[in-house]
């Protein structure tokens, strides 16, 4: 990896981190406890489009990492990696198969994983099945969330191909 490849990613890094502290600060608009729009998400699903697998890889480590020392919630990181964990791997299947014109589609499916992740590790840490109950809120809003991030990222790619 060239140092060019390498401050790219790291721009990459900083950017969704940054997306990441300031969603943190904003008051949530949802009145469901947990739901938020995921915008450092923009930043993985265009690397995902951008950069290769282990390259995007990385920027969600940075992410996840950094944002669980900034945001005071190191407890957060085991939900946070399982979450991006299923994203990140089923956005990686899909995007084989899917075109770039719907990277939308490949956002929501990723949002939705992430979801699935989360509920997988509390029902683990829990230790009760109680939090699926959770699941389906989580997944509609998700899909929302997925959809809007998706068709910001597809937007970026557009701008940024010129």
């Amino acid at each position: 990896m060239n140092i060019r490849r390498l401050t790219e990613l790291a721009l990459l890094s900083a950017v969704a981190l940054i997306i990441f502290v300031i969603e943190l600060r904003i008051p949530n608009p949802f009145p469901i406890p947990g739901v938020k729009l995921g915008l450092a998400n923009i930043v993985t699903v265009y690397a995902l489009f951008r950069y290769r697998p282990s390259e995007t890889a990385m920027i969600v480590a940075v992410r996840l990492l950094l944002g669980a020392v900034f945001s005071g919630n190191p407890s957060a990181l085991l939900y946070s990696a399982a979450g991006a964990v299923c994203c990140l791997l089923g956005m990686l299947a899909l995007r084989r198969i899917l075109p770039e014109q719907q990277i939308w589609l490949c956002s929501i499916i990723g949002a939705m994983l992430h979801n699935i992740g989360q509920i997988t590790a509390a029902v683990i840490i829990m230790r009760s099945f109680g939090v699926i109950a959770y699941l389906p809120l989580l997944l509609v809003t998700g899909s929302l969330a997925g959809l809007f991030t998706g068709l910001c990222a597809q937007l970026l790619l557009n701008r940024l191909k010129r």
